[in-house]
């Protein structure tokens, strides 16, 4: 199966319809240039707002335009000027209960299930439920039939390119191999404002 093809309409269009069900309200746009001028429009101005580690952010310009602009306040710029051995309490304080948090995530079910795989588990507590607001921007190859396609979409696809990035990133040797460490599924949402969806008609991320 080819996992960055993008999905066709009618599937995008079950999985919205799902997601709504599921108390997760979903946005569709063509570009990755639109999808950052959507999340920006969300966020309030002065918001706290926290840019998880995502390829897609980073490709779309999400998380330099939110973490170099005056009208809110990074809180990836925070962590930075903590000292981790010092402040590591506090760090993972702010990291797990931002006002606003960013990011993607690594698969979409057509029945309306949201997905994230972790090595560290340092988005999940903001994901899950310590954030106020979460809005994940998603390429909608990343869209799947069913959890099993999800699971087989992440060990198969995605870890071997995380593997990749996290070996560039971090200058690891190529003994190194990212692990699902934790795994996240988010089956359904309680409070219908907190998370939303920016669907892109592009491949973004993996």
């Amino acid at each position: 199966m080819q996992w960055d093809t993008l999905v066709n309409s009618d599937s995008l269009t079950k999985t919205i319809d799902a997601l709504k069900q599921n108390g997760i309200e979903a946005v569709v746009v063509d570009s990755a240039k639109e999808a950052k001028e959507t999340v920006i429009k969300m966020l309030p101005e002065k918001a706290e707002v926290m840019t998880m580690t995502s390829i897609t952010l980073e490709t779309s310009g999400i998380t330099d335009v939110v973490n170099t602009s005056d009208k809110f306040v990074s809180l990836r710029d925070k962590l930075a000027q903590l000292d981790r051995e010092k402040d590591n309490l506090e760090m993972q304080r702010v990291g797990a209960a931002p006002e606003w948090t960013l990011g993607s995530v690594h698969a979409v079910t057509e029945d309306g299930k949201v997905i994230i795989a972790s090595n560290t588990g340092s988005q999940l507590p903001a994901y899950a439920y310590g954030s106020s607001h979460v809005i994940w921007v998603i390429g909608t190859q990343k869209i799947v039939k069913n959890l099993d396609d999800a699971m087989t979409r992440i060990y198969d696809y995605v870890l071997p390119l995380e593997t990749k990035r996290a070996r560039k990133a971090y200058n690891l040797p190529d003994s190194f191999n990212s692990n699902v460490s934790k795994l996240l599924i988010v089956n359904k949402e309680v409070n219908p404002t907190r998370l939303k969806i920016v669907f892109v008609k592009e491949k973004l991320g993996f």
